[in-house]
């Protein structure tokens, strides 16, 4: 008996239907995941007594505590001790996930002279006898006792004091600090209540291209996951199709605007059953991304876009096709509300209270990827480890030459209004324009005379700035923002640049590659170094000034100070500056083509750049 009709998710048997698109194959139903609630655990290792006392062959040895958990380890600093008593006062971070089933495990070694590490002691502590706290209260020490490695009975090895908590006061990362979507604490009570819900409709793609072949024939295999917050979604995989359609649509609740929802495609290895066990080991390949930050969506506006799914190879930049997604953000909290969280922190109180190292964040969070990618290929059907790492961008850190001139690109673009005023100004000295010089001098006599008016006038000058760009935003009826080749200087890039980027640790190429490779990055650090040194010597001239390297260009510059100080005593402080204005902006015929006398003192002063071996 077989019943057949059309649905949607509003009913209640559409999850556990067969779809006449996915070639009735069971993992390729659509699933809701929730990653695991992930705890930073902190173990601060204070002393250990009784230890060389218990282990008498052991007279004189240098001692550190090995602290695992899972596939975690982290160690202290060694310390030579004699009478039994190492102190190192160390703090040491791990990351858990609930249910917390797992022991933290820690083994005193011992490093002796021409011999390798020796276990000494060990201690298991299950993580369900661990306290918790939210804030930065102090958690009480407890004494441990050591027990023997070796025997299956009880033998006391010394003891250890060590202070243990969770520490659910933190956010513990698993996405890039740029594109996450969730800044909430681990400890629910520190939750504050939604401001919204972002929902979030994925139509399908088209034109997508053939990822493999089976029986000659290129076909597709595509699927959507999307992960805002802890909640992953996962569309059903359509079975042999180029231009898919899901229809499928979801909901999150949204605690801050500055977040990012993210959507990638995939073609799935499994979801074709002629492929036979090569299917099990071949990943599923991505096929592009899709980024949208959810303060860039108005309130109740629905956003139906088309993106290009493109993707970098180690031959460029490839579309891969297009997805078509619909996405509206509704608010539910009041408008002063709303606006008072732009004026709160992202990271909960503790990551300012008691902050993590930027390196120390970056291994947790590679960590956090882990276990999350871990239990999400537990679940049925299984999220796949390559997915997962794809979504949560666990190699944006990878060196790559192209992303370092593409940061210097937006540097440059940054700093492009400042070299245009500069420049403006410049012109204006020069009388470049003479009907804008002269209204730069009327200008100049109102703000002398009339100083209260500067800063309401840069303020209203800025007003007009940001009103006169907001008609782009009225008039743009372009999609949202997103990937930008261009940007990213993906069009135009060397291909050994690429292949490099795409190279793992440790590098996989020849020794020559990787030596040309060296020596093309020991001559861009050489133009480095060259301009972090010019800097460098400009910042010790300007400290040369009053540290007397230079006795004669020191006593000028304290003599004109103290002439400068007499001078703006006794005259008007609006006549000092009415004629500083009229001289910086005085006609060409009154200039000298050299450079001024105060840029030629100032580079004439020492720098410490000769000192330099």
């Amino acid at each position: 008996m077989l019943a057949t009709w059309v649905g949607t998710q509003a009913d209640e048997s559409f999850p556990d239907a067969w779809k006449t698109d996915t070639a009735g194959n069971t993992n390729s139903r659509a699933k809701v995941y929730l990653s695991p609630k992930l705890w930073y655990l902190r173990a601060t290792v204070l002393e250990a007594q009784d230890v060389l006392h218990s282990t008498a062959p052991l007279k004189e040895a240098s001692l550190y505590l090995r602290a695992q958990l899972g596939f975690q380890v982290h160690k202290t600093k060694s310390v030579l001790t004699r009478n039994g008593t190492p102190s190192w006062n160390e703090d040491l971070l791990f990351v858990a996930a609930e249910p917390f089933a797992d022991h933290l495990v820690f083994t005193l070694e011992a490093r002796q002279q021409h011999k390798g590490p020796s276990p000494i002691a060990v201690l298991r502590i299950p993580l369900t006898a661990i306290e918790r706290r939210v804030d930065d209260r102090q958690v009480a020490t407890r004494w441990f006792n050591f027990e023997d490695p070796n025997s299956e009975k009880a033998r006391y090895k010394g003891r250890v004091q060590l202070r243990l908590c969770f520490d659910g006061g933190y956010h513990v990362m698993d996405e890039a600090a740029h594109v996450c979507s969730d800044y909430r604490p681990t400890a629910r009570q520190l939750w504050k209540p939604p401001i919204g819900t972002v929902e979030l409709g994925i139509i399908g793609c088209r034109n997508l291209l053939p990822m493999k072949a089976i029986d000659g024939k290129g076909c597709t295999d595509a699927y959507c996951v999307a992960k805002y917050g802890p909640k992953w979604i996962r569309t059903r995989t359509v079975s042999d199709s180029l231009d898919p359609r899901w229809n499928e649509q979801y909901t999150w609740r949204v605690f801050d605007p500055s977040t990012v929802l993210t959507m990638g495609i995939f073609d799935s290895s499994g979801a074709s059953e002629s492929e036979g066990e090569k299917s099990a080991t071949r990943p599923d390949l991505r096929m592009g991304k899709v980024r949208i930050r959810i303060s860039s969506l108005e309130t109740g506006k629905v956003y139906r876009n088309s993106y290009p799914l493109i993707v970098l190879t180690n031959n460029g930049v490839k579309k891969m096709g297009e997805i078509e997604v619909a996405v509206r953000f509704i608010r539910s909290a009041p408008t002063l509300d709303f606006l008072h969280v732009y004026t709160q922190p992202l990271l909960p109180l503790m990551h300012h209270v008691k902050p993590l190292g930027v390196v120390q964040q970056e291994v947790l969070r590679s960590t956090a990827v882990k276990i999350i990618a871990v239990h999400l290929s537990r679940s049925e059907p299984p999220m796949r480890r390559e997915v997962v790492l794809h979504m949560l961008d666990a190699d944006t850190h990878a060196f790559s030459m192209r992303k370092v001139r593409a940061n210097w690109v937006r540097i440059i673009n940054v700093i492009a209004g400042v070299i245009d005023i500069v420049r403006w100004i410049d012109d204006t000295r020069v009388w470049k324009n003479p009907t804008a010089t002269v209204l730069v001098h009327a200008l100049l006599v109102l703000l002398v005379w009339f100083p209260d008016l500067i800063v309401p006038t840069l303020a209203f000058y800025v007003f007009a700035i940001g009103a006169w760009n907001y008609r782009f935003l009225r008039s743009s009826k372009a999609a949202l923002p997103h990937f930008d080749p261009k940007l990213s200087l993906a069009e135009a890039v060397d291909r050994e640049e690429l292949d490099e980027e795409f190279d793992g640790m440790p590098s996989g190429r020849s020794p020559e590659t990787v030596r040309a490779r060296y020596d093309k990055l020991r001559a861009v650090g050489a133009r480095v170094q060259t301009v972090l040194g010019d800097l460098a010597a400009q910042g010790e001239r300007v400290q040369a000034l009053v540290t007397w390297r230079d006795p004669r260009a020191t006593g000028i510059f304290v003599g004109l100070c103290f002439v400068v100080a007499m001078i703006l005593y006794l005259v008007p402080t609006k006549m000092v500056a009415m004629a500083s204005g009229f001289y910086c902006f005085r006609h060409p015929i009154f200039r000298d083509r050299m450079p001024s006398p105060a840029l030629n003192f100032f580079r004439r002063l020492p720098s410490l750049s000769d000192r330099l071996m």
